[in-house]
């Protein structure tokens, strides 16, 4: 973990740094004309970000470059774990589902997990991108941000793999299941 609250120690950082890089040659199919390079000046520019790509490390996210904004530049990291990452799972959506529970709270929300950790839930739009990228969640589900509209009727979607299709499905935003978790999305 962190040696302060939003910072690596020198040696997180290294560790860390050659973890992303590892991961990063591996898949090159996932950030097709991205330079390492560049992407490791940006995130030693922004140590706050590296506390977060650590955070999502060690909750088992695996994250990695999955793009890059046109407009701003930023490089855009997505959870590609397998399943969804393991220290995140059986958690309910948000505070308000939590609360609305009378009994058998779990220990957490997805919503509130992710805003500590410093990362968005992934869109339906980016689930979709990221299982273009390869086959993800195939025993697994992941919460999505979910809109507005349906959250305020009591629900909440996500997303799984199955039967070689993405689905996009929705429950009450109070539910939680030992192998739902979420997937984040960071901008450095």
């Amino acid at each position: 973990m962190s040696t302060s609250k939003k910072q690596l120690s020198p040696d997180q950082t290294q560790e860390l740094l050659e973890n992303l890089k590892i991961r990063f040659e591996k898949n090159k199919a996932r950030h097709k004309g991205i330079d390492w390079n560049k992407v490791q000046a940006k995130l030693e520019a922004n140590p706050e970000k590296l506390w977060t790509l650590d955070e999502m490390e060690v909750t088992g996210g695996e994250p990695d470059v999955v793009g890059q904004d046109t407009k701003t530049g930023e490089y855009i990291f997505f959870d590609c774990s397998a399943e969804s990452p393991k220290d995140r799972r059986s958690l309910c959506y948000d505070r308000a589902a939590w609360e609305s529970r009378k009994a058998n709270r779990p220990e957490n929300t997805a919503m509130d997990v992710a805003a500590e950790m410093g990362i968005e839930l992934l869109t339906e739009e980016e689930y979709q991108q990221l299982q273009e990228l390869g086959n993800f969640d195939l025993k697994t589900s992941s919460w999505l941000l979910t809109p507005a509209n349906v959250r305020k009727l009591g629900g909440a979607i996500f997303g799984d793999r199955r039967f070689d299709r993405v689905f996009i499905y929705h429950n009450g935003a109070d539910s939680y299941y030992a192998a739902r978790g979420f997937r984040g999305s960071l901008r450095v």
